[in-house]
């Protein structure tokens, strides 16, 4: 029993640990709310690098996911003879849902992913240790453009996520199921608010960017100087960044709702 508890207790000690250095490391990315100090250029390089080399699966996977949303709730909406409201139901879906959840966890999977790797790899290169020897801070040249470039980059992709999912749902509705193309725009007009809708869903864009980011930065610096080091940090950023996205998508949603 005492080797039982002893482990249990180990096991949350290293997890309190891993929450402590994250949050010194995003401290030293920060500090202490100077931001970003470097040239404009290198902030431009990375979001071209996190934003819109991610562009190709964000608008493919937003068309798609915007005609699946016209085609099931034309059906589901067509027991009730509200068929005409499919416009309404895929805007304010795209926009408060699955615009910024689908469209960060695509980024956690190809730009955070691709983060934690090129970190690792500078890593286990100890091009990160030459840059300290040479006195040149690595948070401030390395780190913070990456983090600001995510937190540029995400809101923008989901904004242009829910946008193709909106024309996708229109192509179908409009094209394939017959619905009459002034009441899929009028409805979803009427219906889609600026600050209730498109701003929250920015917000959370800004949030997801920022976790997901801050995640994958934090653990390439931590991975082991390893192939198989490198390998696992990747694995683990991916896995825990989509946890986060769900995780803070309930609280937000339930924020936003006045649930909390």
């Amino acid at each position: 029993m005492s080797n039982y508890v002893a482990a249990l207790g180990a096991k949350y000690i290293r997890v309190f640990q891993l929450i402590g250095r994250s949050g010194l490391f995003l401290i030293s990315i920060l500090n202490w709310g100077s931001g970003f100090k470097g040239p404009f250029s290198r902030l431009v390089k990375q979001v071209y690098h996190l934003g819109v080399l991610s562009l190709p699966i964000i608008l493919v996977a937003g068309t798609f996911v915007g005609m699946v949303l016209a085609l099931q709730g034309y059906y589901i909406l067509s027991n009730y003879g509200s068929q005409e409201a499919v416009g309404q139901m895929v805007a304010l879906s795209l926009l408060r849902e699955f615009g910024p959840v689908v469209s960060a966890l695509l980024f956690v999977g190809r730009a955070g992913s691709a983060l934690t790797a090129e970190i690792g790899l500078m890593k286990t290169t100890e091009q990160l240790s030459a840059m300290e020897i040479m006195g040149v801070d690595p948070f401030q040249r390395i780190f913070s453009p990456r983090l600001w470039a995510g937190v540029v980059s995400l809101p923008l992709l989901t904004v242009l996520f829910s946008l193709l999912g909106i024309y996708g749902g229109a192509f179908v509705a409009v094209n394939m199921l017959g619905i009459y193309e002034g009441s899929y725009w009028s409805n979803m007009q009427q219906s889609v608010l600026f600050y209730d809708d498109v701003l929250k869903g920015v917000i959370k864009g800004v949030v997801f960017a920022f976790v997901c980011t801050w995640i994958a930065l934090f653990h390439g610096w931590q991975a082991k100087p390893t192939s198989e080091g490198v390998s696992r940090a990747t694995t683990a950023t991916v896995v825990q960044g989509s946890l986060a996205v769900l995780g803070l998508d309930f609280i937000l949603t339930a924020v936003m709702l006045g649930g909390f």
